[in-house]
């Protein structure tokens, strides 16, 4: 993966796991509910869920290559096609109140893992983002060392100052991270993004 396209991906994943949703609200009651340290078990899922999703995409993309380059392509265009929806749904729902249901303590862990699971954008959008920054001539798993550690290491910062804002500022916290103007800043990303990357995608096609 050269300098450039670490860069772009780098700069997608901050947009995709710092947009405003279950998790980063499940983070912040957490932090609020449990402190900042206990509530890193939150934390702790929300990247298992990751580097899980992580390798079902590479194996996902992997296959999509050794079967056909055109079918590569389609999926290049369609994870394109995912993030602008994202885009659309995150500005259309910008209005609406976020919410998510606290933990017990015992039960951190499994409830922040299975909110990340369920988190509409999980499945759809791990493939869609995966599927545009990997090259099908160079090997996955070669791309994988770049691409596993920096999707973890944004992932876990993003998530544990959600949890350090929950901490610290209370429900104050749940106005700031709901504020209309952010979440409309960050759909915008998401549709910039998959306008760019179609772009992309269709350029290749003969």
């Amino acid at each position: 993966m050269s300098v450039e396209a670490w860069a772009t991906f780098a700069g997608f994943w901050v947009v995709f796991v710092t947009s405003p949703g279950p998790n980063a609200v499940n983070c912040i009651r957490n932090g609020m509910t449990f402190g900042f340290t206990r509530a890193l078990w939150g934390v702790a899922a929300i990247l298992t869920q990751a580097a899980l999703f992580l390798f079902l995409s590479a194996i996902g993309v992997t296959a999509l290559i050794k079967a056909s380059p055109a079918a590569f392509l389609a999926a290049q265009i369609a994870g394109a096609a995912v993030l602008l929806w994202l885009g659309v749904r995150t500005w259309r729902r910008a209005g609406r109140p976020l919410t998510a249901e606290a933990a017990a303590p015992a039960r951190i862990y499994g409830h922040a893992f299975l909110v990340a699971t369920i988190n509409p954008k999980s499945v759809a959008g791990y493939l869609a983002a995966f599927s545009q920054f990997v090259s099908p001539n160079v090997s996955i798993g070669q791309q994988m060392w770049a691409i596993v550690p920096t999707a973890l290491g944004i992932t876990f910062a993003s998530y544990a100052g959600y949890t350090a804002l929950g901490a610290g500022l209370g429900r104050a916290a749940l106005s700031a991270v709901a504020n209309v103007a952010v979440r409309k800043g960050l759909a915008a990303c998401f549709i910039l993004y998959g306008a760019a990357l179609a772009a992309a995608a269709l350029r290749g096609l003969p």
